[in-house]
């Protein structure tokens, strides 16, 4: 004796408009919500991957010119692209040292530290604005992810009072309360929070990764930005 499955199919062509707007709607949020995710997650793994190339061409290279020569051929690495902000801060800042330090050498080497200080401050702050653009980059689309995880369930359960309401008004026009009669509308109106629930789990799931991710890469370009703000104060300025 076979059991007779759920026919989803009939159920929504059987919903009332408004149930039928809710579905739509939230097909749209998974829609976007899983092509935010193909999209983000090849983004992310070009990152990583990227990154990685970069980081240890970076510290086998001794001259910051081969560096930045590799950084130019990266297209996703956000360390790469904070580098050379930063190598580019670093050359005009010794540009202008040698300009303002070369006549006038007499006075101890005061003009030289203040230099020093002063360039080492402004390659800082071009890199702390690069890794902002960076992380903004990277969590572009991501709060959508946030959004339908917090708003779909309730869209859809919008979708199940409204339908149940129809339901009962219905149960009330023909004066029966069978259960022949209360389950079809009450399965139909359930099918807008099965559908909410189908749309805000993988977004849930995807924007916490996606965040995790991020945050990595977010802790790795702060720590080679110390790293590389050492190098020039050690070696360069």
């Amino acid at each position: 004796m076979g059991s007779q499955g759920i026919d989803l199919f009939y159920l929504v062509r059987s919903s009332g408009p408004m149930v039928l707007f809710v579905l739509l709607l939230l097909l749209l949020f998974s829609v976007t919500t899983w092509t935010i995710i193909v999209v983000k997650y090849r983004y992310i793994r070009q990152v990583f991957r990227e990154s990685a190339v970069f980081m240890d061409f970076f510290w086998k290279s001794r001259d910051l010119s081969e560096a930045f020569a590799q950084a130019k051929q990266m297209q996703f690495s956000p360390i790469a692209r904070v580098f050379r902000i930063g190598y580019v801060e670093l050359k005009k800042v010794t540009q202008t040292g040698q300009e303002k330090n070369g006549p006038d050498t007499e006075n101890g080497g005061e003009p030289s530290m203040r230099i020093q200080a002063h360039g080492s401050e402004n390659i800082q702050r071009a890199m702390r604005r690069g890794i902002n653009t960076e992380i903004t980059r990277m969590t572009r689309m991501v709060p959508f992810l946030a959004t339908t995880g917090n708003t779909a369930p309730f869209i859809g359960l919008f979708g199940t009072v409204w339908g149940i309401m129809n339901s009962f008004h219905q149960i009330g026009q023909m004066g029966s309360a069978s259960l022949a009669t209360v389950a079809p509308g009450i399965s139909e109106a359930l099918i807008a929070t099965a559908a909410g629930l189908a749309a805000a789990i993988p977004a849930v799931i995807a924007f916490n990764h996606f965040m995790q991710k991020i945050k990595v890469i977010e802790t790795e370009l702060q720590g080679f930005s110390s790293d590389f703000l050492n190098i020039v104060e050690r070696d360069i300025l």
